[in-house]
């Protein structure tokens, strides 16, 4: 899998991910969808975790910075 995330990506997808936890944790989010909000929480986590998002391949985007040439 080649790297598709960036790290400004990366730590905007960490605080996505702890916010909709405590959001969920704290019962502003309504107990029916605590599941699926926890489930999203985690996956928005991995994918930051390992650097590659699936979403972003058929659309060709990548958050990280091009190589240097030299």
């Amino acid at each position: 899998m080649k790297q598709n995330v960036g790290r400004t990506d990366r730590i905007a997808r960490f605080a996505a991910a702890v916010v909709l936890a405590i959001l969920t944790y704290a019962k502003i989010i309504p107990e029916n969808l605590s599941v699926v909000v926890y489930v999203v929480a985690g996956i928005i986590a991995l994918t930051g975790i390992v650097r590659f998002c699936p979403l972003y391949k058929p659309f060709g985007i990548s958050t990280c910075r091009e190589k240097a040439p030299f």
